[in-house]
């Protein structure tokens, strides 16, 4: 009988595979990446073409040895790593590092780890896709060279440990620059006014919303501006000027990518990126023997099988109902740059509910696989229909407008529903009012408020506008924010991202020495470059010849003109009370600290305590500089705790001319701690010249 060696990616593949092939095929394992560039050098040869030095892993020798033994004896080799890019070049690394004939080996690919995909892979087995492979080998070249020619600059600039990278480095500027955007944000004052009215017959009472006069928009900014409204409006009377009934259809969600599922996963289940899809190759893998739960992890479309379509509407039919089996499922990819190269992320069967496995899976594989399996039915399902009414209310020349809606048919929602479907209407109220109804004013509601800067970015919103900008891909969201995390460029507080002074310090640098691989438009184009290496349209080293110069120039320019940032070792006048020298500040992974310099003789430490030349506007005290156990900046008083002084934004010594109170430095502005205040100014210009952050 015929011998067949299959070799996989993951360990955890091996078993299941086997099961599903039979006896007459051995499956093995090649734990990954079997070769790659060297670690102590470039491993790319400038002088001659760009070619890479590929070497083997360390720790792969003795895998690949028996692989080697195992490949002698079979018939022929099927090469089964994971179904993308990466999977491709590790197929090319393992054909070149076992040395296999052509015409002994193939390559097959499963985007489901079930018993019909890997016999039917076995079906449709093919060459090596070259394309795939030198799309992959030309961005870890251009991966590397980023790497390899920064990293030593910062490590020479500013201290050793330090990376830079060409995604990397541009997440690290987009969430600079909205530190920048909310530092410097200035808040905008506003108005709301509501009218609660009295309908005749009814106990409760309808609330309207202010909208405008004479059928126009009115955005209310002040104070006055209120006062003139309701001085006209205090002798008018209120009629239901127009009543509106009609239909909403609130359509059935998509099913998950890559990207949309690290959001959901982080919204619903508080997953990290990494968490979410350490969790989802689980799934993948399969827990069990049985195979795998879900398909392949790693895709940017939204696309279904028409096979699994079909499963998943007779299901349905099955379970829910006729009405509730969509006729069209919801399929449309709103992402352009979208691959479409495999399956969206759904259950490899429908009818393997999350009940029903539960007990196989831990806590949190079970909640992610219950989140991907109700969303992928869902997505089959038939939308959701509310029925809506409108009323406007005119009052003289003035317009208030209410609206509400009620479910009338669940649809999808039966199985699949988001926070903002869970709120409650008053469309029973809404329902029973006519046209032409008086309505008694009760009272004016009027709210102050005040425009919110944006949002810090979290893990999710991250990867959402990562996505949005066609910057990095599926298989790169996760650890592009595990480096950044982990270099402690950026923190994370209560799941929102926050740039350290080591990010400060690092972003600075590179936008200023490499504004091209920092410049978010230079690297979506560089992105959908290589996309087109991976289609076969354009030549990878091309793309690597065309790159090296600029960077070469770059890196040449910065090492002459830019200046080390000097972050350690400054002598203070702080006395060590171990050895009685003069303490000097040094820079560890949480930023600046106090050390003897004695050292290793004399161990002793101490906080950092920066003075920002500010007086504490509560005690008198010094403001210090300080941060979070996670690295954040802040402001606070040199006596806390008996003080409580705190503000994240930098405060002034200059005094609010109008109330007194302290300023706050935003950017080229001061503007009043008191928002009630709201002054603004110009920063004083002596103040404006110098950067005071540390």
């Amino acid at each position: 009988m015929a011998k067949y060696l299959v070799i996989v990616e993951s360990p955890a593949k091996v078993k299941t595979v086997k099961k599903f092939l039979g006896a007459n095929y051995e499956v093995a394992a090649s734990n990954g990446h079997v070769r790659d560039l060297p670690k102590s050098q470039l491993g790319i040869d400038v002088e001659h073409d760009f070619e890479p030095k590929y070497i083997t892993i360390r720790g792969k020798g003795e895998l690949l040895a028996g692989l080697r033994k195992s490949a002698k004896k079979a018939d022929k080799v099927y090469l089964a790593t994971d179904p993308d890019r990466e999977g491709e070049a590790i197929s090319w690394h393992l054909s070149k590092a076992l040395k296999l004939d052509d015409s002994k080996m193939r390559r097959i690919t499963f985007n489901e780890i079930t018993k019909n995909a890997v016999k039917a892979s076995i079906k449709s087995a093919r060459d090596i896709d070259m394309n795939l492979v030198d799309e992959q080998q030309a961005r870890r070249c251009l991966d590397r060279m980023v790497g390899y020619e920064i990293s030593p600059l910062l490590w020479k600039k500013i201290k050793r440990g330090l990376s830079a990278g060409r995604v990397q480095s541009v997440a690290l500027r987009i969430i600079g620059d909205r530190e920048d955007e909310i530092n410097e944000f200035i808040p905008q004052e506003y108005w709301s006014l509501d009218g609660q009215f009295h309908i005749p017959g009814k106990k409760k009472e309808l609330t309207a919303h202010f909208y405008g006069k004479n059928k126009k928009k009115i955005n209310i900014e002040s104070k006055e501006e209120l006062d003139d409204i309701l001085k006209e409006l205090s002798d008018v009377s209120f009629q239901v000027s127009e009543v509106k009934k009609g239909e909403r259809i609130k359509k059935a969600p998509l099913p998950f990518t890559t990207s949309t599922l690290q959001q959901e996963a982080a919204k619903v289940l508080n997953f990290s990126t990494s968490k979410t899809m350490r969790i989802a190759q689980q799934l993948y893998e399969g827990v069990d023997t049985k195979g795998g739960l879900i398909t392949y992890l790693r895709t940017d479309s939204t696309r279904i099988s028409a096979e699994a379509s079909q499963i998943a509407k007779e299901y349905i039919n099955e379970q829910y109902g006729r009405e509730y089996t969509s006729d069209v499922a919801s399929t449309e990819n709103k992402n352009k740059k979208a691959q479409d190269a495999h399956e969206a992320i759904r259950p490899t069967d429908i009818t393997r509910l999350p009940a029903m496995i539960k007990e196989s899976l831990s806590r949190d594989q079970f909640r992610l696989y219950q989140l991907i399996w109700k969303r992928y039915t869902a997505s089959r399902m038939h939308p959701a229909i509310y029925l809506t009414h409108s009323i406007k209310i005119t009052g003289g020349d003035y317009l208030f407008t209410v609206s509400a809606s009620e479910l009338k048919f669940d649809g999808f929602m039966s199985v699949y529903t988001q926070d903002e479907d869970q709120k409650k209407s008053d469309n029973l109220l809404l329902s029973s009012i006519e046209q032409g109804t008086d309505l008694k004013l009760k009272k004016f509601i009027p709210e102050q408020h005040f425009t919110q800067p944006p949002a810090h970015y979290t893990e999710a919103s991250l990867v959402r506008t990562l996505e949005e900008l066609g910057i990095g891909r599926p298989s790169t969201y996760a650890p592009t924010i595990t480096t950044i995390l982990s270099r402690r460029y950026v923190t994370k507080e209560k799941k929102n991202l926050y740039m350290t002074e080591l990010g400060e310090v690092v972003n600075s640098m590179m936008k200023k020495a490499f504004s091209t691989i920092v410049d978010v438009n230079f690297t979506a184009n560089m992105e959908a470059l290589l996309d087109k290496v991976g289609d076969g349209s354009v030549e990878w080293k091309t793309v690597v010849r065309n790159f090296w110069p600029d960077l070469k120039e770059s890196v040449d320019r910065a090492e002459e003109q830019l200046e080390r940032v000097v972050i350690a070792d400054e002598v203070t006048d702080v006395i060590c009370d171990k050895c009685g020298r003069n303490m000097v500040i040094k820079y560890g992974p949480h930023g600046k600290f106090l050390a003897c310099p004695g050292f290793p003789e004399c161990r002793n430490t101490k906080p950092y305590l920066e003075k920002i030349g500010v007086k504490c506007p509560k005690c008198g005290g010094e403001i210090i500089l300080k941060k979070t156990k996670k690295g954040r900046r802040y402001y606070g008083c040199e006596h806390n705790p008996d003080c409580d002084f705190m503000t994240w934004q930098k405060p002034s010594n200059v005094k609010c001319p109008k109330c007194g109170g302290y300023m706050l430095e935003k950017g080229n502005k001061l503007v009043c701690a008191n928002e009630q205040c709201g002054y603004v100014t110009q920063k004083p210009k002596e103040e404006n010249d110098v950067d005071t952050r540390s």
